[in-house]
């Protein structure tokens, strides 16, 4: 697939990667990264999967308002869309793996139309086609 990039922006980590410190070039992102204490960090930063989960949801959100509208049938304003990042040990490899959970909210529709459209924004958000086939994902739906 070639993809002509409207838009690029970097980040650039220091330190010990998951114990250390990400800066965007724009400089909207300074953050100190430390382990989640379930992963024997202090808990006291961010973390790839929180900045991740965070980039996906509002990916998602977006996917769902675009090809909601273009299906004529635009979701309503108080819909929200929350993207749980699990990570844990991949036993394929004894690495580690992540899991997406996305979770709609699409109030006032038809939960038949709801699942319809999440799915429709599922197979657009670039964030779901980057990780298609490479993490577990488990899309639900609430109305």
């Amino acid at each position: 697939m070639a993809i002509e990039p409207a838009y690029t922006i970097s980040s650039t980590a220091t330190g010990g990667g998951r114990d250390g410190e990400v800066v965007s070039a724009s400089g909207q992102i300074d953050l100190d990264l430390r382990p989640p204490k379930e992963l024997g960090g202090s808990g006291e930063g961010s973390n790839p999967e929180e900045l991740f989960s965070a980039g996906y949801a509002a990916c998602f959100l977006g996917a769902l308002r675009a090809t909601s509208k273009n299906a004529g049938s635009p979701v309503p304003d108080e819909s929200t869309v929350t993207v749980t990042i699990g990570i844990g040990k991949d036993p394929a490899d004894g690495g580690f793996g992540l899991v997406a959970d996305i979770e709609t909210y699409i109030p006032g529709v038809d939960e038949t139309k709801a699942k319809e459209l999440a799915e429709g924004a599922h197979a657009f958000c670039p964030y779901s086609k980057a990780t298609k086939g490479n993490i577990a994902h488990n899309l639900t739906v609430r109305v």
